[in-house]
């Protein structure tokens, strides 16, 4: 049976040949294309790990971030509240002077410096780089119009006015006293800069634009070795 096996062998030598080096070549192939695949899923799985802990590095900077802004605000209040002193002309109103009118016209403009101060500090603590106008301007035009929705809430028309004018066409043609507006904006000063989680700058941190930038800044600055702590 081995004579009859090697005379086979002997008288198909070529065939054979190739039939053991097509086979071999297959093999070590296949042995090749495993080590590939696995290397490439080895490669995704790092290349999935390091995105999962970049993203969760990123959002704990964040969450830091906003914490951070957030407990700023009660201090630029109260700085604020002691550069401009609007109370101290409140209490000079209560006793009647002569001069109330002037008084109550520098009260005025204090109340008003005050709030457009917050706005615009408040957008500024969120996103202060002078590089980036068209997210800045982006931002201030929320801060503001959203001051004005939460202020239009105290000029809406009462029952009596609409009954006596039959109807009101606009906000803007409802009129109050100097002296109801004033806290009213001083209301909208504490809302803006309160110790309690504050929506006004919340909603400013969760643009879109402002996580995109925040996301750029992150990636420019981040190195591997913050990442792997």
């Amino acid at each position: 049976m081995l004579r009859s096996l090697w005379s086979f062998l002997k008288r198909h030598k070529k065939k054979c040949l190739f039939l053991g080096t097509f086979l071999g070549g297959v093999y070590l192939l296949g042995k090749y294309g495993q080590k590939k695949i696995r290397e490439i899923q080895e490669r995704e799985a790092a290349e999935y790990i390091a995105q999962a802990r970049r993203q969760y590095h990123f959002e704990s900077n964040q969450r830091t971030c906003n914490m951070t802004v957030l407990s700023m605000l009660p201090t630029l209040r109260d700085a604020l509240m002691h550069q401009l002193n609007s109370e101290c002309l409140t209490s000079v109103l209560k006793n009647r002077p002569a001069n109330k009118l002037e008084i109550w016209e520098d009260l005025k403009i204090i109340r008003l410096t005050e709030l457009i101060t917050v706005v615009k500090q408040a957008v500024h603590k969120v996103f202060g780089s002078p590089d980036f106008g068209t997210v800045l301007s982006t931002c201030l035009n929320r801060g503001f119009s959203r001051l004005l929705d939460n202020m239009a809430e105290f000029f809406r028309p009462t029952e009596q006015d609409l009954c006596q004018n039959g109807s009101v066409n606009s906000l803007s043609s409802v009129s109050l006293p100097l002296a109801k507006i004033i806290p009213i904006i001083n209301g909208q000063i504490h809302s803006v800069c309160s110790e309690t989680p504050s929506h006004f700058v919340q909603d400013l941190l969760m643009m879109e634009q402002v996580k995109d930038f925040a996301a750029n800044v992150y990636e420019a600055f981040s190195t591997p070795q913050q990442l792997e702590k």
